[in-house]
């Protein structure tokens, strides 16, 4: 209350300001972590490494595969001293990077908020992976007569909607604001 008058007789209005929680990016990358978790356990428990179990005839398998690579498997096949601990200490600076970013968004910015909680969850996922073990289980394999796509699992698919959702939100950013001459 003394502030309150003190505010009032220099003549400054006190501007209180609320802090909102972010929910969003907190919640949404803990529950993308725990589904791919879960996903991935189920996978090595039921399926053999290499094996597969048709679940859509002709289009999608499961096949338990592990990555010890980076996306898409880039490097997967490279042998070099400490490989794990490189990855995983790049996994783990993006992953900072992705998440200052997503901190200094502001609250109105829902779009990208959302794009980036994807990506942290998912990231966060295959960095818990490749912290563990050393790789990351992947398991979906889709595929169209004897061309497959890159196996992948859940956070892949988080971080691939998330990116996605960030393009579409960047190139929409400008389309409702005034532009002047």
């Amino acid at each position: 209350m003394a502030d309150d008058a003190l505010a009032t007789e220099a003549g400054a209005p006190r501007v209180v300001h609320h802090v909102r929680p972010r929910r969003l990016e907190i919640w949404l990358p803990i529950l993308i972590v725990a589904f791919d978790q879960l996903t991935k356990a189920a996978i090595r428990a039921t399926l053999p490494l290499h094996e597969s179990m048709t679940v859509v005839p002709g289009f999608i398998d499961f096949t338990h595969v592990r990555n010890t690579g980076a996306a898409f498997g880039i490097l997967n096949t490279a042998d070099f001293p400490f490989k794990t601990v490189v990855i995983a200490v790049i996994a783990t600076a993006a992953l900072i990077g992705v998440g200052m970013y997503a901190a200094s968004l502001a609250h109105h910015q829902l779009v990208a908020r959302l794009g980036l909680a994807l990506i942290i969850g998912g990231a966060a996922g295959n960095l818990l992976d490749r912290v563990v073990s050393g790789s990351v289980v992947d398991f979906v394999d889709v595929y169209w007569r004897t061309y497959h796509f890159w196996a992948f699992n859940v956070a892949d698919s988080a971080i691939t909607i998330g990116v996605a959702i960030m393009i579409l939100d960047m190139l929409g950013t400008d389309s409702h604001v005034s532009k002047t001459l």
